[in-house]
This record gives structure tokens, sequence and C-alpha cells, in this order.
């Protein structure tokens, strides 16, 4: 079921949101895991294979089962940093997306619509590992149907959200010279986006230097995937000065 939410910064500028449904999510998920699980396939087929051509009874018998013991401990860590250590590094670098979640159109922000930070993709993505063992993700499915903001229990408590990305129509095609460039906020942004950065440019020396980071920081993390690598690579306010 997709909802939307609005948020409002203390300055009256309004952020409103489509909440990524059940459906989506799940789709997500099931891209994120077959990358995971080829991912451990590739690791342990590697593993077995070096296991496969050591020479046999090198060491004694307590030191051989000492080995295996290392072994089994290694092969768990390696699996749980696979199956948790992905979500949570994923959504922590890559500002809240993993590639199941960026090929669906989503990403997790926290509440207040800023960029989602590396505690709370910690704290969402452990509680994922209760989630996972319970029913397969049930109780997971369970709170997001429920909850207003389609929450599972890791973004009630780590105060997140997952949204959709803004669907924009396809630039213009280029015509004379004097038309607009290809990275003009015409082409790349929707027109409540284009009005939010016109009025945050407008109001952002009013601004406490942290504020004016935050808010810039915000609303640079929502454009920056769509407009080309020359203005991807600027700081947050010369690129929505840019746009």
């Amino acid at each position: 079921m997709d909802r939307t939410v609005e948020v409002r910064t203390p300055e009256s500028i309004a952020f409103r949101y489509e909440l990524a449904g059940l459906g989506s999510r799940f789709l997500a998920l099931i891209v994120d895991q077959a990358i995971q699980f080829a991912t451990l396939g590739a690791i342990f087929g590697g593993i077995i294979l070096a296991a496969s051509r050591l020479p046999k009874h090198l060491a004694p018998d307590a030191a051989e089962k000492l080995g295996e013991s290392f072994a089994v401990a290694f092969i768990i860590t390696v699996a749980f940093a696979v199956l948790f250590g992905y979500f949570i590094l994923s959504e922590a670098v890559w500002n809240g997306q993993t590639p199941g979640k960026r090929l669906l159109g989503i990403r997790v922000v926290r509440d207040g619509g800023y960029p989602i930070d590396f505690g709370a993709s910690l704290i969402r993505n452990l509680i994922r590992v209760g989630e996972a063992l319970v029913g397969y993700y049930i109780l997971a499915a369970i709170s997001a149907l429920i909850s207003p903001e389609n929450k599972r229990l890791g973004d009630h408590a780590a105060g997140t959200i997952v949204v959709r990305d803004a669907r924009l129509a396809a630039p213009r095609s280029l015509g004379t010279r004097d038309e607009e460039p290809t990275y003009a906020s015409t082409a790349y942004l929707a027109g409540e986006e284009r009005a939010l950065i016109k009025r945050f440019l407008e109001r952002r020396d009013t601004l406490t230097p942290d504020r004016r980071m935050e808010l810039a920081a915000h609303l640079a993390a929502r454009v920056r995937g769509r407009v080309p690598p020359d203005l991807a690579g600027l700081e947050d306010e010369p690129l929505l000065e840019r746009l």
C-alpha cells in the first residue's frame, strides 16, 4: 500500500514524499538477497576449492579439530557480514539505497526527510536480524501494514522511512544553442523540487550555519543521483545553485 507523508521544517519548507509500498520493498529485498546468495556461493565455493587442494593429515588430531573450529567460526562470520553488513554499508554509503532499492527506485531517509547516517543504518539493519529469523519478515510486514508511515520494526527503532524517488519526465531534446543546457533544473527536477530549492536559496542567509548545511545536504541528496556527473561531484550548495 502506497501512502504519502509531508515533513515541514522549522523554516516552513515542506517536503512531501511518496512512501514505498510493501510490494516494492519486498521486491528490492529479493534482488538484494539474490546478490547476497551469489556472493556467498562464490566465497564458499572458493574456500571449498582451496581446502580440497590442501595436503591431508598435516596436523595432529587436536590441531586439526581446532582448525575446523576456526573454519566454522570464519564461515559464520562471513555469512553474517554478507547477509547483514551488506545492508548496513550499502544504505550508509549509497545515500539510503542498496542495489535492490536502487533498481526499484526507493531509498531510506530519516524521519525528518534528511539523508540516513551510519548509526540509523546500523540500528535498522541489526533489528533486521530478528525480523528475518522470525517467520521470514512476517513481523516486519505486519508492522509496515499497520503503520501510517509503512514502517517496519527496524524503521521504528532507527527513526527512518522508506520513500520513492521522484519520477520525472525525460529531459527535453536539444535544439538551438539558445535553449537551456541539459543540466537545467527543468530537465532534471520536478516542479515541487525547483520551488523547494528556490525557497532555500532565498532564505539560506537567515539560517544558522548548521541548519543551512543540513537543509542543503537534504535537498542535494534528493537530486544528486539524477544530474550529470560534473554536477553530481559538486558540494551541496554549489550543486543547488547550478540547478
